[in-house]
């Protein structure tokens, strides 16, 4: 998956307020299914779809420890959203420091 299809994924996994609930939780160790479930009114089927669309964004995977499938943080993709967020940075405290200068020109 190119730059623009891994920046597309992220995106889309982070635009859902459980997903980024899931992977703030995650962030703290590796998880099962159902120890990731307990928060969630949502069955763990439910709570494994989330998995899955956060596995294709490449954001979490799977592992096997005897008879447990422990999910694991890959932060990988959000260090290249966190990137291409950084770029409009600038933009913006260019705009705040405008906003500055006219609120002190009206000012009396």
């Amino acid at each position: 998956m190119g730059t623009s299809g891994t920046l597309d994924a992220t995106f889309a996994a982070l635009a859902d307020p459980t997903r980024r609930a899931i992977l703030a939780r995650l962030a703290t160790g590796d998880a099962t299914v159902t120890e990731l479930a307990v928060p969630f009114a949502m069955s763990q089927p439910a709570v494994s779809k989330h998995l899955r669309v956060l596995e294709r964004a490449g954001l979490v995977k799977r592992g096997r420890d005897a008879q447990r499938r422990p999910c694991h943080l890959v932060a990988e993709p959000l260090k290249a959203a966190t990137a291409w967020l950084a770029g409009y940075r600038d933009y913006w405290e260019a705009s705040y420091q405008q906003l500055d200068d006219l609120l002190k020109d009206l000012q009396p």
